[in-house]
């Protein structure tokens, strides 16, 4: 049992959007506790309020009904505490790889001397393999690279949480399969607080200490999965009987959230359990 601090609280948190039809529903009655070093992913259909769910914790909305706390205190908007890695790269076109990286050391909310953050920058960069193009545009880098640039210019300035929206979700597989060993390599060494959105039950269950199962629009939570597996892992996990019948459980419930997606006449672009390489950006409800 993990008795760590929780960090983060949704209690009883609901969100709805005002459209043009009507008030949408988006997240009803959420309850979740995230606790300090989990590594938790949000599973569901897609358009059912995953990304509403993180953007909540990232400070980017507020709940209509509800609450979600940060150590106890209702987050009032972003923070440095918290980086978030969103599916997009979210890098600056015009800034070279170490200027991105540095970035937000410059800021007022992070700032440090000129000599910490040639160091932050350094050590970032070789962790990321990226101190041969340290002078590259993001132009010149690969999908893979820039993504790594995404990850350390979030992880520079040291947040306590990591969350990430879809952020392999463009990538090939074999190049996704490299950026989550990475990432929990990086992990392993830094120590975070993560929450991930993904429509991968496969990437889910090789990352995750605890899966969340959501509903169909609007997210409910219908079930949380303690993951079996310990800390570091490798891809023979894969092979391990226990991850395929997890895979077979959550890929079934996810499924049967995409057949009550269908009965409610909401389109469901992807199906679980598959890359999200060729699924366009996530909409405003996902």
């Amino acid at each position: 049992m993990n008795e760590a601090p929780v960090r983060i609280r949704f209690q009883d948190a609901s969100v709805v959007f005002p459209t043009a039809q009507g008030s949408m529903p988006v997240l009803e009655r959420v309850s979740l506790d995230i606790r300090q070093g989990e590594f938790v992913s949000i599973i569901g259909p897609s358009g059912c309020g995953k990304t509403t769910m993180m953007n909540l914790v990232a400070g980017f909305l507020q709940p209509t009904g509800g609450a979600v706390l940060l150590d106890g205190q209702p987050i009032q908007g972003p923070g440095p505490e918290r980086g978030v890695i969103f599916q997009e790269y979210g890098v600056f076109p015009w800034l070279t790889v170490r200027q991105n990286i540095a970035f937000g050391l410059t800021l007022a909310a992070n700032r440090v001397d000129a000599r910490e953050r040639e160091a932050v920058c350094q050590r970032y960069m070789a962790l990321m393999g990226l101190a041969d193009f340290a002078g590259h545009y993001p132009k010149h880098l690969s999908g893979g690279m820039r993504q790594r640039l995404a990850i350390a210019r979030a992880y520079a300035v040291r947040p306590q949480f990591l969350l990430m929206d879809e952020p392999f979700g463009a990538l090939d597989a074999q190049t996704r399969s490299a950026m989550q060993d990475l990432l929990l390599e990086v992990l392993q060494a830094e120590g975070k607080t993560v929450m991930l959105i993904t429509h991968s039950v496969e990437e889910a269950i090789y990352l995750s200490s605890r899966i969340v199962v959501v509903t169909a629009r609007p997210a409910r939570i219908r079930e949380v999965i303690d993951l079996p597996f310990g800390y570091p892992r490798s891809e023979s996990l894969h092979e391990d009987p226990r991850f395929g019948e997890l895979r077979s459980h959550i890929r079934e419930l996810v499924m049967q959230e995409y057949a009550e997606q269908a009965r409610q006449g909401t389109p469901a672009p992807s199906r679980p359990g598959t890359s999200a390489q060729s699924r366009p950006g996530a909409g405003r409800g996902d």
